[in-house]
């Protein structure tokens, strides 16, 4: 089939963050089933004026590609709800979107979208029941794996560069769970956004998990009032690119792996301390543990395995309801009135002067689009997501 991937090639649209998760993992695991894969640009905000831009070459790049599939990774409001509906209904293409941290984002984002999709995949079952409570019965139940082209044996302890690392952003309690570590005896070397080390290339990140004795992982996710532990993509990365995970619990983390015999797992400071110095003096116990993991990734968690599932049934394209010339017309309607008016950039500049003083431009800016948003979502609901949402019209650069 030919598979259009929407998402980004960087972190939240950042290359100062190093290449993707989904771009990294997703397309090598699409291409390896057969698939002929189109990858769209649609993190960046440097790639486009706007997100009236955006959409538009959006539309134009599937009218191009005509693909079987779009399979989307969507953050937040860069692609509008109506574009989507034209890709489905108008175009006649199914779209295919992988939802991700839906534990905290349900309430505000994925009820929104998920009824403008034809299959809507969640990693979490306790979203899964909210959204057939909600009436929504097109979401699948999916899980994170490990990429095959990272599949690695494991290396034996005793060969490994480092003893305990850390790959990924200092944000929540991360920080505090390193410095407790350290406050104990064991030091900790971290890579990411956010660490002294700086982020790494995604190539990099299995090499460090595989010359580490233990790879920490946390399962905090979430915001503010809303943080909950989950299911992580790193969870299956480390055992499948041959490394040790000693992970933060996290809810049916048991379906997937055995703790104390494919993976280790902590619940406080103290159990994470007591359980790094265990298996830094017993090397045998951590080979065992770390080749049970590997074994059990290769034969259940790569993408491969998942997507073969998630794909099934998908790529029969419903009847088009108009012509590429009208969906084009209709699009760049909407474009245009996405523009804001002198009005709404006053209520823009009346929003961010107050948040700039205290913070700065930069942090102002983004505290100022923030505040927009929460506002948005509960008071207009899926407008948020549309064309006519106004965080996405006032705030494009920070969004």
């Amino acid at each position: 089939m030919r598979v259009l991937c929407v998402w980004g090639r960087h972190n939240y649209g950042d290359p100062m963050r190093g290449e993707s998760y989904e771009y990294v993992s997703f397309l090598p695991a699409l291409r390896a089933l057969g698939h002929e894969v189109t990858f769209f640009e649609a993190w960046n905000r440097r790639s486009h004026a706007d997100f009236g831009e955006l959409n538009c070459k959006l539309l134009r790049v599937v009218e191009e590609v005509q693909p079987d599939i779009v399979f989307t990774v969507l953050l937040s409001y860069e692609i509008w709800l109506e574009t989507l509906d034209l890709i489905r209904g108008t175009l006649g293409c199914p779209v295919l979107n992988w939802g991700t941290d839906d534990s905290w984002k349900y309430a505000q984002f994925s009820r929104f979208v998920a009824p403008h999709v034809d299959r809507y995949a969640t990693t979490y079952e306790s979203a899964l029941e909210r959204f057939r409570a909600g009436g929504i019965r097109n979401v699948v139940l999916t899980q994170w794996a490990a990429s095959s082209t990272a599949l690695r044996e494991p290396l034996p302890a005793t060969a490994c560069k480092y003893q305990v690392s850390f790959v990924g952003s200092a944000y929540g309690r991360r920080a505090r769970w390193v410095a407790g570590l350290s406050e104990r005896g064991v030091e900790v070397e971290c890579f990411g956004h956010g660490w002294p080390n700086g982020p790494v290339a995604a190539e990099r990140i299995p090499e460090i998990i595989r010359s580490s004795v233990i790879s920490v992982n946390f399962s905090e996710a979430g915001q503010g009032s809303t943080r909950a532990r989950q299911i992580k993509a790193r969870v299956f990365e480390v055992p499948g690119s041959g490394g040790f995970l000693l992970t933060e619990t996290a809810l049916g983390l048991e379906q997937f792996y055995l703790p104390g015999r494919e993976i280790e797992t902590f619940d406080n400071p103290d159990e994470l301390a007591a359980k790094v110095k265990h298996y830094l003096a017993d090397k045998e116990a951590r080979d065992r543990v770390a080749r049970a993991g590997y074994a059990r990734t290769r034969q259940e968690h790569t993408y491969e395995m998942r997507f073969a599932r998630l794909l099934a049934g998908m790529g029969l394209s419903a009847p088009r309801q108009m012509s590429a010339e009208q969906a084009r017309q209709t699009m760049d309607a909407m474009a245009s009135s996405h523009r804001a008016k002198t009005w709404e950039r006053l209520l823009a500049s009346a929003l961010t002067a107050p948040a700039v003083a205290v913070w700065g431009r930069r942090r102002g800016r983004r505290a100022a689009r923030r505040f927009m948003f929460e506002l948005s979502w509960r008071l207009a609901g899926d407008r948020t997501y549309t064309s006519r949402g106004c965080p996405g019209r006032l705030f494009y650069a920070e969004s």
